[in-house]
């Protein structure tokens, strides 16, 4: 996507835009280490696999074409199987084949599957309101939330 740049972009500094891009990637990454490291204590799992839980919570009936979750969670085809293989292993996701078209596989929340998603996804939130809503205030955070969803929108090929 290549655009004008506006007026204020052009008046930001080199050194300045760079130093505030690094600045979002440090911020971003410290805090996922402690959110990685709360979710793989407390469950075992690295965040691939909790990504694609929670994913799957979100979904109707827990439940979503596996070409699709792939997608969603930015996986490559081989690294999805093997995240898949170690979830189905653990009896935390099953696959299950559609019923109305034999190209289409399922990937699904076991009982088990459910509970551990629940339980993780209230460690995630306990983790990020520690370590980003208290240091930022509801407000920053929303607005850190908008700006993220405008750059990916921003940034993200039509398809």
């Amino acid at each position: 996507m290549s655009e004008a740049i506006s007026p204020d972009s052009a008046a930001v500094d080199d050194d300045e835009i760079v130093t505030w891009w690094g600045l979002v990637i440090e911020g971003y990454h410290v805090t996922a280490e402690k959110l990685a490291a709360a979710i793989m204590e407390g469950y075992g799992l690295p965040m691939a696999s909790f990504d694609i839980l929670i994913r799957l919570v979100r979904s109707p009936d827990n439940r979503m074409p596996m070409t699709k979750l792939a997608r969603e969670a930015a996986l490559s085809s081989g690294g999805f199987t093997k995240v898949a293989d170690r979830l189905a292993k653990a009896d935390l996701i099953r696959r299950v084949p559609s019923e109305t078209d034999r190209r289409v596989t399922y990937a699904e929340l076991t009982e088990h599957g459910l509970e551990v998603a629940n339980r993780a996804r209230e460690t995630c939130a306990q983790v990020l309101r520690e370590h980003v809503l208290a240091p930022l205030g509801k407000t920053d955070s929303l607005a850190l939330a908008q700006a993220m969803r405008t750059l990916r929108e921003a940034n993200t090929p039509e398809e």
